[in-house]
């Protein structure tokens, strides 16, 4: 006991020390399998959505909750993970995470329809969002502030290589077998992770002693479900011929939006007494705040096109689901081949060099994307996918190291814990806006006499014009974002 003692005080104070050095590259490589499988799962189901609307029998707005259900639990589920990574060590709350993720992955694979199946999406994502902060944390806490882009652009490889192929193994399983075969794929990668995490992981943190608020989980479930569910609302009810709804659309957003701001009354009351479920002090960085605010937009930007490309090759182009995941393919894969020159680029320039260009790459291809139409060539879009994916590589190495690098160390897990709610969140009102918009415009379109292919193209062009709109915001921010210095690292307010 006393030489463990010891040894733990020694990574206390140096968790990145040399000799430590193959027990954190075997720790980050296991955490790296596990995040390739939940980042396969979420981009496998991409190019289902129009797949499972016929073969369910449900509506886009219907559809798309096995993407939004999975978004929102992330977010509701990724406050409390901050908590989590302060009460447990490594192995214990990894095992967690991939067990819980496992039977998610099976229950999708044994269910019968779309509700046990959104049922099995919710289930997944609670392992998903432990997994994620987990992994930022724990990279934040063994690499060195030098090394950290380096390190962050070898983690994209895997975040964009896995994103790449899913839709492509998606598009194959759905063109030969039945769609439940994209878990039975899925489980056995996440069976073999938990196996060998089980075997190899090991310890690397501190466990100290953090409250759980029950009552912020409670206001933090409300604020994100209720802006999620009333954005949703609004396409459900248009998808009826604007039929009402059980309740007012405004209802559920205006709870959100209380819900939301006795959230934020409450976190401040705590993190007085450092009791918050998320602390806000994060916040207190200005390099912080900035990064965050563009990662919330280039999230509903990207989780919106991503949802939108596939409804708009398979119902207007007329591709099959494999044929778009081919499309996709070359854009996630290069987005994964620039991921270590983005990272080495950053230790050595910094971030805005970088997001600048990769926020203007972005927002020029969404508008590009507002004028797609029936005539619109597959070779255009796979032109305009490679670009959106080097202006996305150029963004996120940057704005993830820079926001997690310009905080104190005793705040990383509050950090990543904010930063996963948000990116979250994000991505899931995203969905639920771009799905909204299509659907009112197409409806609107129909009714006005047009073709519904040629409506249902105007409604998505509508979709990409107003995340076209947003994304000028994001080159706004990218003007701001700055290095945090290496001779503080990990001190807030830069």
């Amino acid at each position: 006991m006393t030489m463990q003692a010891t040894m733990d005080d020694a990574m206390e104070i140096a968790p990145h020390h040399p000799d430590n050095a193959a027990r954190n590259r075997l720790v980050i490589a296991i955490l790296l399998i596990s995040t390739f499988v939940v980042f396969l799962n979420e981009t496998i189901m991409s190019v289902a959505i129009p797949h499972l609307m016929g073969d369910l029998g449900v509506t886009a707005s219907a559809a798309q909750w096995l993407t939004t259900a999975f978004l929102l639990t992330m977010a509701v589920v990724i406050p409390i993970t901050g908590f989590l990574l302060q009460r447990l060590n490594t192995r214990p709350i990894f095992l967690l995470a991939i067990s819980i993720f496992a039977a998610g992955t099976l229950v999708c694979a044994l269910s019968p329809g779309l509700e046990f199946l959104v049922a099995g999406r919710v289930i997944q994502a609670v392992g998903t969002a432990i997994m994620m902060p987990l992994l930022m944390t724990t990279v934040m806490t063994l690499v060195p502030p030098e090394a950290r882009g380096k390190t962050m652009g070898n983690i994209s490889i895997v975040m964009s290589v896995a994103p790449a192929i899913g839709p492509t193994i998606g598009g194959f399983i759905l063109n030969n077998f039945d769609w439940r075969f994209m878990f039975y794929f899925t489980l056995p990668i996440a069976i073999a992770a938990l196996v060998l995490g089980a075997l190899r992981i090991r310890n690397v943190s501190t466990p100290r002693y953090a409250p759980l608020d029950y009552l912020s989980v409670i206001l933090s479930a409300f604020a994100f479900g209720g802006l999620v569910y009333g954005l949703s609302s609004f396409g459900e009810s248009f998808a009826h011929g604007g039929e009402a709804t059980v309740m007012p659309l405004w209802a559920p957003i205006a709870v959100g939006l209380v819900a939301m701001a006795l959230f934020i009354w409450r976190q401040f009351v705590l993190q007085r007494e450092d009791k918050a479920l998320l602390d806000l002090r994060v916040f207190q960085s200005r390099n912080y705040t900035v990064s965050v605010s563009m990662m919330l937009i280039a999230m509903m930007t990207l989780f919106g096109t991503v949802i939108l490309l596939p409804i708009y090759t398979q119902n207007v182009v007329g591709l099959d689901t494999l044929q778009t995941g081919l499309l996709l393919l070359p854009g996630g894969l290069l987005m994964g081949l620039l991921g270590p020159v983005v990272g080495r680029l950053f230790d050595r320039v910094g971030p805005t060099v970088l997001a600048v260009p990769g926020a203007i790459l972005v927002s020029a291809v969404l508008w590009a994307l507002t004028m797609v139409g029936q005539d619109t060539s597959p070779w255009a879009l796979l032109a305009g996918h490679m670009v959106l994916s080097v202006g996305l590589a150029l963004i996120f190495t940057p704005v993830f190291t820079s926001s997690m690098g310009s905080v104190r160390m005793e705040l990383y897990s509050h950090a990543s814990a904010v930063l996963g709610s948000i990116q979250q969140l994000a991505g899931a009102a995203g969905i639920a806006l771009f799905i909204a918009l299509m659907t009112i415009r197409t409806a609107t379109l129909a009714g006005e006499g047009v073709d519904p292919v040629e409506a249902l193209a105007g409604g998505i062009r509508l979709a990409f014009l107003v995340g076209a709109i947003i994304s000028l915001f994001a080159i706004v921010a990218a003007f701001f974002i700055r290095k945090p210095e290496s001779g503080a690292p990990g001190h807030g307010g830069h």
